[in-house]
């Protein structure tokens, strides 16, 4: 049996509190609610599986811009080092993006379809400051936001997936 196959009480105590599909959801939310914010769309399905990858991991996340108006040839080629791991992520991390996705879909909180993933009737409380958050959730919380931004101002997802090396 694999590790993502384990039921939440089998899993590692950290693995269940970073990876755990309200946590992970909430994350996607926030970048869908940016992107949507950014240019009046859905998040197209496949941005959803480079948010995980991106903001759960330290150096990445470090690297990530400061702005959402960065140009993000120029911000992947001055991180191509860090970049090089990220399609290894999206695929350790794929059965995480999907249960959260799945999670958010039975809640109502998103609206999966072929234009992308859309706030749905019941989008999830996402404040801007937790009072018992730490530094680093409160920071991955923003970094989650942020790539919405920044994904909502590129020409095309499928630009930002090959940057990324991931393929479809």
């Amino acid at each position: 049996m694999r590790r993502w196959e384990l039921s939440w009480r089998e899993r590692p105590p950290e693995e269940a509190a970073h990876f755990n599909p309200a946590f992970c959801g909430e994350l996607i939310s926030r970048t869908a609610a940016a992107y949507h914010q950014g240019n009046g769309a859905a998040i197209p399905l496949a941005l959803t599986f480079l948010v995980l990858p991106l903001v759960l991991h330290p150096v990445t996340r470090r690297a990530l811009p400061g702005r959402s108006n960065t140009t993000f040839e120029s911000w992947s080629a001055q991180n191509e080092d860090i970049l090089v791991n990220v399609p290894e992520r999206v695929l350790a991390l794929r059965p995480i993006t999907r249960e959260s996705l799945l999670f958010l879909a039975q809640l109502g909180s998103i609206d999966i379809s072929s234009v992308g993933v859309a706030l749905g009737r019941h989008p999830i409380r996402m404040p801007a400051k937790m009072a018992t958050a730490t530094e680093e959730t409160q920071e991955i919380r923003r970094r989650a936001g942020l790539i919405g931004r920044w994904f909502a101002f590129q020409p095309a997802p499928a630009a930002i997936l090959q940057a990324m090396g991931v393929r479809i």
